[in-house]
């Protein structure tokens, strides 16, 4: 069904913007502004561009970029705030993967637990 990477959402510092896959609406209302918290404050703590990505095995990773040239972004603060967010929210991560690999992958959820 799906090539590659699929974007979940993520955050812009630089245009001040949000995006949420609406491919994934069916998540609860709860965990889309968990999300929407999550991704926007770390933008704005450090900068630069944080994406949430599932890869080709359902695997979500935290994707960070920088425009060339953006000289106000912490890369130590990135990396610190990226390993909190892995910490805090372990359970919510783990269970987006799930949720991608069940309904999207069309794995066997009783092979995943």
């Amino acid at each position: 069904m799906y090539q590659d990477r699929v974007v979940l959402c993520a955050s812009s510092a630089y245009e001040k913007k949000y995006y949420f896959n609406e491919d994934f609406q069916a998540l609860p209302e709860q965990i889309k502004q968990e999300l929407q918290i999550m991704c926007v404050l770390y933008t704005e703590d450090v900068g630069g561009l944080l994406s949430l990505e599932f890869d080709e095995e359902g695997n979500l990773l935290l994707k960070v970029d920088v425009d060339e040239g953006d000289f106000y972004f912490d890369e130590i603060g990135s990396a610190l705030k990226i390993k909190e967010i892995q910490r805090t929210k372990k359970e919510l991560l783990e269970a987006l993967e799930m949720f991608y690999k069940v309904f999207f992958l069309n794995e066997d959820v009783s092979n995943l637990l």
